[in-house]
């Protein structure tokens, strides 16, 4: 059907004489005029398109220098299906060389026709077609005619000859200008082992800091040196013992001769460890500002000026046959108690370091704490599961008998559920000792006191159960205060004077409000693990001991952010705790030492705390890894008392 129509539509197109010439082309005239033509879109000459612009954007440049993009180009189906729709579609082409599709004019037609028939392209007389047989090249490729080529392929067009003149005016009015040379590369010319630092180029650079030198080789690095040089067995077999990076990196040797030397086996990685050091370390320039180093310091007081603090070990409290776990003084001053790991809790006379009783409990005890008030000489000693009040027998005939009142209990029983079937703290007698026994669910970390005397708390920190317990010992009854806890609870402490009351977890320390029942406030101590709390007795600031060996003071009133974090320990800090009455602070640790600090604290909120660090102290041995384990304050003089793993206890004064 498309052939029918083709031919139908170039029968309309024109009407061919019996000679095959249209009469439309007997009246036109040849011409030679360049009037008619159209220049190409490619002008970059008869080149391979389609292998040399296979993978560009465009064909060419025009005149201008502008690409000539490519047009898109349609697959095979859009093009059918815009094929079937045009009437017109048989007359185009694609002309590869201008990258454009071009429709046939009439007498574009009519010479495809003439060709196909074998005739000479144009219907006037060639002179030269008798000389041709076209019949007999038609299958050799022969070429169709050998007239000789028009005038018109020789001359310019009128059309170039303008944009030729056109061209020439611009360039004289120099509006278009030639382009630049390239510059030829100078060769990069470098001393490859010759000294760079005063050369031309680098001086031009600003910054530009030259690689450090090696080290030339000296005496010791001779196949033959001097005996001094030549370190001896002993000296050798120190250097085993030395870290990697500060052993000497070259022993020297004596040789007979220079042909027994042998070839250096670390040559190679050292040149490769220079190389990654030149290459990878950054070399900047730092301009040196000329500042007294001593101007930076901070301004702190004189030692001398802030005595008494302790600095001396005045005594020795020694008994126990396993590490001290824990020490309390009591409130008058007079009596140490301490509870160690081989199952005895004694009673030591503080200044004659005489031990008075001793109380078989069987367990090891974890902490020990004083009652704060005098009237009631009760020592709370914390085993696994278990809680004991025990009368230290201290005081007169008054004091014990009410002493005796409050350790009695009537009933045993629950005093607060857990939530299931088991009873989660149960009160009993404990008749061995006379005193009061209190059962937990689970294992119980610390003990303190409030200041009145009558209630104290206890921390259990495993399992689902975790919790904190406050208890009344007047009434016999214990208290959960809080359902829930933000975290697994380490220790807690009361606050000396209002009804707030520190719960410290892992990396943060809740602050509640006990009359209200909510939290007011959350601490950030930005450390890895809490050990230990303690409060001043002025109620506003707080100290964290970490186990990665740092101190935090809080200001409660300045931020929930620490105000001063110090790094003095290098092991877990064990135990921090203040003085009641002297400006100071001291943190035990398990690298045998405890650390003593000065802590003035203002009573004008616009000034900041004074914290100045005192002494160390030394003396405990390490056993198992442990050093101190705890350590407490006189009451009333300004004396330390610590606690280590080697079963002493050390007195320090000043």
């Amino acid at each position: 059907m498309a052939e029918e129509k083709h031919e139908e539509s170039l029968s309309d197109e024109a009407e061919w004489s019996d000679d095959g010439v249209s009469s439309e082309n007997e009246k036109a005239e040849e011409s030679d005029s360049s009037e008619d033509e159209v220049a190409p879109r490619n002008t970059v000459g008869d080149i391979p398109l389609v292998e040399w612009h296979k993978d560009e954007e465009h064909i060419g440049y025009d005149i201008k220098g502008k690409k000539l993009k490519k047009q898109p180009r349609k697959d095979k189906l859009a093009s059918f299906l815009e094929g079937a729709d045009d009437p017109k579609n048989w007359r185009k082409i694609y002309d590869e060389y201008n990258d454009e599709e071009v429709e046939l004019t009439r007498d574009d037609i009519r010479l495809i026709q003439r060709l196909i028939s074998g005739r000479t392209p144009h219907a006037e007389v060639n002179p030269y077609e008798d000389y041709v047989d076209w019949f007999e090249y038609e299958d050799k490729g022969h070429p169709l005619s050998n007239a000789p080529e028009p005038k018109r392929r020789f001359i310019p067009s009128k059309w170039e000859a303008k944009k030729v003149a056109a061209l020439v005016r611009k360039i004289r009015a120099g509006l278009i200008k030639a382009p630049d040379k390239p510059k030829e590369e100078e060769a990069n010319y470098y001393l490859l082992w010759g000294d760079d630092t005063n050369s031309a180029e680098n001086k031009k650079r600003i910054n530009y800091i030259p690689a450090p030198k090696l080290k030339l080789p000296g005496h010791e690095e001779s196949y033959n040196p001097s005996v001094e040089y030549i370190p001896t067995e002993e000296e050798i077999n120190s250097y085993q013992l030395m870290y990697e990076e500060d052993r000497p990196k070259f022993i020297p040797r004596r040789y007979l001769s220079l042909r027994s030397v042998p070839a250096y086996d670390k040559s190679v990685k050292e040149m490769f460890d220079r190389c990654l050091d030149q290459y990878l370390c950054p070399r900047t320039r730092k301009k040196r500002i000329n500042i007294d180093p001593e101007s930076l310091k901070p301004k702190l007081p004189s030692r001398k000026d802030l005595r008494p603090y302790p600095t001396t070990c005045y005594l020795e409290y020694r008994g126990h046959a396993g590490p001290v776990n824990c020490i309390s003084v009591d409130p008058s001053g007079q009596w140490l108690a301490s509870g160690s790991t081989d199952g005895t809790t004694r009673m030591w006379e503080i200044e004659t370091g005489r031990c008075l009783k001793v109380w078989e409990i069987g367990e090891a005890a974890r902490q020990i704490s004083w009652n704060p008030v005098a009237d009631r000489p009760i020592l709370a000693v914390v085993l696994e599961y278990d809680v004991l009040l025990l009368n230290s027998g201290m005081g007169d005939i008054d004091i014990q008998t009410k002493t005796k009142e409050l350790l009695h209990v009537g009933a045993p029983g629950a005093t607060e559920d857990a939530g299931d079937s088991k009873s989660a703290v149960s009160w009993m007698q404990h008749e061995k000792h006379d005193g009061i026994r209190i059962k937990h669910f689970k294992a119980v970390s610390s003990i303190e006191w409030h200041s009145k005397g009558d209630y104290f708390t206890t921390v259990v920190p495993s399992g689902d159960s975790r919790a904190v317990l406050v208890h009344q010992l007047s009434k016999k009854n214990s208290d959960k205060p809080f359902r829930k806890l933000p975290g697994i609870p380490v220790t807690a402490v009361f606050h000396p004077s209002k009804k707030i009351f520190f719960v410290a977890t892992k990396r943060f320390v809740q602050v509640y409000d006990l009359s209200k029942g909510q939290r007011i406030k959350k601490l950030e101590t930005g450390v890895r693990e809490i050990s230990s709390i303690s409060v001043h007795p002025g109620g506003d600031n707080l100290i964290v001991g970490s186990k990665e060996g740092k101190m935090c003071w809080f200001d409660l009133d300045l931020s929930t952010r620490p105000y001063k974090t110090l790094k003095a320990h290098s092991k877990d800090i064990t135990r921090v705790t203040f003085h009641r009455t002297y400006p100071l602070f001291a943190s035990a640790s398990d690298d045998c030492t405890a650390y003593v600090f000065h802590s003035t604290v203002y009573s004008d909120l616009n000034q900041n705390p004074l914290i100045v660090p005192l002494e160390i102290l030394r003396g405990h041995k390490a056993e198992h890894g442990r050093g101190v384990l705890d350590c407490k304050y006189h009451p009333r003089q300004p004396w330390l008392f610590t606690a280590g793993a080697d079963s002493t206890i050390k007195l320090y004064c000043h």
